[in-house]
């Protein structure tokens, strides 16, 4: 299991994940699952997945090897349509993930079904490229996808009910960049106090729309000092929330709210 995040918001987006993955109790691991397409001053597209591990890193190495097989000139440049780093608008990038995705599946999915296991993956993808605006995808094993926009600016992918009240509760389109990052690290804080397969290290970037660059990026580790003083001073604050909220209006734990009980005739 795993946990990421993607806002989408007017001053750009901002992205996380975390690295624990785990095949059982005694097998626990730490990967990263954020992966980076930059060309500077042309594009950002930022990839995260969750999911079968395998299934995950397949479909990168085969954007990567599309990438890597893409003709430096000629007119046969244009026409290689599946390398990510040459896709004209955020959508295509969207198809050409999908793509890699169904290419994943008909390879491997014969062999998973053999051995009991579900072809399981999903990804947020989000960038920009060029003068397109800030765009951001959540892309299903099937390798379609939906777009975020004004009324669902974000999308989580894993371990996501935990995390999602508070993302639910403060990020609107308008939020600054700022704000939208501490509550993604309380969503993440939030998420790891309840369910152990996720966990630090964070991998956090923050992209400013129009820089078409990656401007602030930071892996989070664990005992990080800002991360540690963000998830106690959001445990006090609830509690202290909790404790300035009025009592019950109703009899409680007295005979009064008790209920009653008939007596048996002898």
């Amino acid at each position: 299991m795993t946990y990421a995040v993607g806002l989408l918001l007017d001053a750009g987006i901002v992205f996380a994940s975390d690295t624990r993955t785990n095949a059982g109790v005694d097998h626990v691991s730490t990967f990263k699952k954020m992966t980076v397409f930059e060309v500077p001053g042309e594009r950002v597209i930022v990839l995260m997945g969750s999911g079968n591990l395998a299934i995950t890193q397949s479909v990168v190495s085969q954007l990567h090897a599309w990438n890597e097989a893409l003709p430096k000139t000629g007119a046969a440049r244009a026409r290689a349509n599946r390398a990510i780093s040459r896709a004209g608008t955020m959508f295509e990038a969207a198809r050409i993930v999908g793509a890699a995705l169904r290419e994943v599946h008909a390879l491997d999915n014969e062999y998973l079904q053999a051995h009991g296991t579900d072809f399981n993956a999903m990804f947020i993808l989000g960038g920009q490229i060029g003068e397109e605006k800030p765009r951001l995808f959540q892309i299903y094993a099937a390798g379609n996808f939906i777009e975020a926009g004004k009324d669902t600016p974000y999308f989580q992918i894993g371990e996501t009910k935990y995390g999602k009240p508070i993302i639910d509760r403060i990020v609107r389109p308008e939020t600054s960049l700022t704000v939208a990052a501490k509550c993604t690290l309380i969503s993440f804080d939030s998420t790891m106090r309840s369910n152990v397969s996720v966990a630090m290290p964070l991998d956090v970037l923050v992209y400013e729309r129009d820089s078409l660059k990656v401007g602030h990026y930071r892996r989070i580790p664990r005992n990080d000092p800002y991360m540690t003083a963000l998830s106690e001073g959001w445990s006090k604050g609830i509690l202290s929330a909790f404790e300035a909220l009025p009592d019950p209006d109703w009899p409680v734990g007295t005979a009064e709210s008790r209920p009653r009980t008939r007596r048996r005739k002898a």
